[in-house]
């Protein structure tokens, strides 16, 4: 990566206007000022990693940069954590242990923005925000760093490789991270949104992001001539019956007020137009926020597929197989005590009308891994609003379309956002950290 990049006059300007906004809000006090000192800094820093995306379980120079920037502000930094991954640890006396985690992968998506700062990485794009998540994270670092004298305890600031993939959490978790390191007592994260405005934040308690497993099937059959296909079993019919059977499960086995999806977004096979293939490729994601939900779903796919092959006349040996694509990514659960918690120092950090409560999304997130561990780690994630608060009206209104998250017209506002984002992070941070009553002077 290039140390060097020039600050679009663009965001500066709108950084400059949006700290002027904050000054009239609630602010806690200290965190304000640093983050106003430090968002020329932290924008370059931004600008510098959209430019330099790296593919999941490639991170290699983001988890260098990432790892020496802790460094430099006194944190405790090991390297090479289930891949990529980079830990840092600050310990401040006896106190809560509170973890903040940033995911660093890109998407092999060729960006189309044309912003000043947009990617020199051909066919590689931060089009999900993991460029913001990683500033946030950065600057909520130097804010406790430089704040130890109001708080006790010990800050583990982990940079997560290959969450898009859905491996990346699960990896830093076999290789020791809450062994090795101060298990969390409580662990936080932020995720970009692509629709709400900057400046705001939004929050959900409870079940929040719903689990992943995408499928991969292969429907066989028996190919031959078009012209004769009773002397063949046709995959392409089957995949067809398949398509439509799987979408009576939502609707026919799973009540209507639990939220699931099944979707099939690709189906591929056959060459030619008299050619019946012997075998048709099915891949499909499967959304759900109940663990007994999707392991009903997932038992109903497998019977549809063999039901409908069995009907087919193909042999147990011939049923279609299913292999996940990918990894599975869990549920997110956000802790309803610490939600409300959090939610209310927001609202203290950037006033009332900023602080937005959300409804769930069938999206996903590897961070939901952190909490499901044994025993339970309270943890939440929020969502950092990115879009110029005019675009928002503009589409509420029917006239533009928003770009949307994992699309290569997507580009945050980072000036407004990313301060908002280092403010609610290290407003959350400290008011868990903390000292305890007797321990105040």
């Amino acid at each position: 990566m290039t140390p060097h990049i020039n600050i679009c006059f663009r965001c500066l300007v709108s950084a400059m206007i949006f700290c002027l906004h904050a000054a009239a809000q609630p602010q806690s006090s200290g965190i304000a000022e640093i983050v106003q000192a430090e968002t020329p800094e932290l924008i370059a820093l931004y600008q510098q990693l959209h430019q330099h995306p790296e593919l999941s379980e490639q991170e290699k120079e983001t988890s260098r940069l990432l790892a020496d920037e802790l460094r430099a502000l006194g944190f405790d930094v090991t390297e090479r954590v289930g891949g990529y991954g980079v830990v840092g640890v600050m310990e401040n006396g006896d106190g809560p242990v509170v973890m903040v985690r940033t995911d660093m992968d890109a998407l092999p998506i060729e960006e189309l923005t044309n912003v000043p700062y947009a990617s020199k990485t051909p066919g590689v794009m931060h089009a999900c925000g993991h460029d913001v998540h990683m500033t946030v994270w950065k600057g909520t670092a130097s804010v406790v760093s430089k704040l130890r004298d109001r708080w006790r305890g010990t800050v583990v600031f982990v940079a997560q490789p290959a969450e898009e993939t859905g491996i990346g959490a699960k990896a830093m978790l076999a290789d020791g991270l809450f062994t090795r390191f101060p298990r969390p007592d409580y662990a936080l994260a932020l995720h970009v949104s692509s629709t709400l405005p900057a400046g705001t934040v939004g929050y959900h308690a409870g079940m929040f992001l719903a689990s992943i497993d995408n499928l991969h099937i292969a429907v066989k059959g028996r190919g031959g001539h078009g012209a004769a296909p009773q002397q063949t079993i046709d995959p392409i019919v089957l995949t067809s019956k398949i398509v439509l059977s799987l979408q009576s499960i939502i609707s026919r086995e799973i009540a209507p007020t639990e939220p699931a999806v099944i979707s099939v977004g690709s189906i591929h096979g056959g060459s030619r137009s008299n050619i019946i293939p012997s075998e048709v490729e099915l891949a499909l994601t499967v959304r759900t926020f109940e663990d007994q939900t999707r392991q009903h779903l997932l038992n109903a796919i497998k019977r549809v597929c063999d039901g409908e092959a069995h009907a087919a006349g193909l042999t147990p040996e011939e049923y279609p197989q299913i292999k996940h694509d990918g990894e599975f990514f869990p549920s997110m659960y956000n802790d309803p005590k610490l939600t409300a918690q959090l939610a209310s120092v927001f609202r203290q950090t950037l006033g009332e009308q900023h602080v937005l409560e959300l409804p769930r999304e069938l999206v996903g997130e590897d961070f939901a891994r952190y909490g499901r561990e044994q025993p339970p780690i309270p943890t939440m994630i929020y969502s950092l609003g990115t879009v110029h608060p005019d675009r928002v009206a503009a589409a509420a209104a029917g006239q533009l379309i928003l770009p949307p998250l994992h699309g290569s017209l997507y580009v945050p506002e980072p000036g407004p956002s990313i301060p908002t984002g280092v403010k609610t992070m290290s407003a959350a941070v400290l008011s868990l950290l903390q000292p305890k009553q007797t321990d105040r002077r």
